[in-house]
């Protein structure tokens, strides 16, 4: 992990990009922690859809939220999002998602599993990488938690990394087939999140997914609007789920 940048906001949050290899991300840490603090800041790993320049404004809202309970936030760029290279595959799926969206015809099994499951494969590594790095620094501890991005990512990383003991996941993305049956592997506390008008988001799959999920504590937290309307008691009563989990 190579950091690129540093800056105080004014809140008092420390906001630090970084690059791990190729990969872009940046790190948010509560003014009162650092390297000397006795101990180490909780940390919540933040998903996003891609794009961390368009996601920016979104993202540190939420780290400034976390930071104020605490915790240290910390993302890093989807493959093929930003300036990441795109694959011909992931452009070709996207394609044939829009045409079906455009044309109100259901969208296939066959182009959710195109244009979801490499994204799967190769971004919970990196985020994994990620994590090995960022519980290195001397100022960053676990517990870690993981919160929002792609439900497909969050739910593979929910199942394949012990690291993570609490998430957060936003009901907004086309899941696989595939991963329904990793969703009933999950055992970790989940808090989901649903905007039940959501344009983009199949909401019975999302019922179905919530439902599949093998978590004995899991909570569903529905609410009327689309896909950016989440209202600010939904993000709040995330960060109580996650104080009670990560503390």
């Amino acid at each position: 992990m190579h950091f690129t940048s540093e800056q105080r906001l004014d809140d008092g949050v420390i906001e630090r990009e970084f690059t791990l290899g190729e990969i872009p991300g940046t790190l948010w840490t509560p003014g009162s922690a650092s390297a000397s603090t006795s101990t180490p800041a909780p940390l919540i790993l933040l998903g996003h859809p891609g794009g961390l320049d368009k996601m920016y404004p979104r993202l540190v809202g939420r780290a400034r939220h976390s930071a104020a309970e605490g915790f240290a936030t910390a993302t890093i760029e989807l493959p093929g999002s930003g300036d990441r290279p795109c694959s011909a595959a992931a452009e070709a799926a996207r394609a044939d998602l829009r045409r079906a969206l455009q044309a109100g015809e259901p969208v296939g099994e066959d182009i959710v599993d195109r244009l979801v499951l490499p994204l799967v494969e190769k971004a919970v590594p990196e985020w994994q990488a990620a994590l090995d790095a960022l519980l290195s620094l001397p100022e960053i501890g676990g517990p870690v938690g993981y919160s929002g991005g792609v439900i497909s990512i969050g739910t593979r990383l929910a199942v394949v990394e012990p690291r993570i003991s609490a998430a957060v996941l936003f009901a907004g993305s086309f899941v696989p087939r595939a991963l329904f049956e990793e969703a009933r592997q999950v055992t970790i506390p989940l808090h989901v999140l649903l905007q039940w008008d959501d344009e983009g988001n199949d909401r019975q799959q999302a019922l179905d997914l919530f439902d599949a999920f093998g978590s004995k504590e899991k909570t569903l937290h529905a609410n009327m609007g689309g896909h950016t309307g989440v209202p600010q008691f939904a993000g709040d009563a995330a960060a109580q789920f996650f104080s009670r989990h990560l503390r």
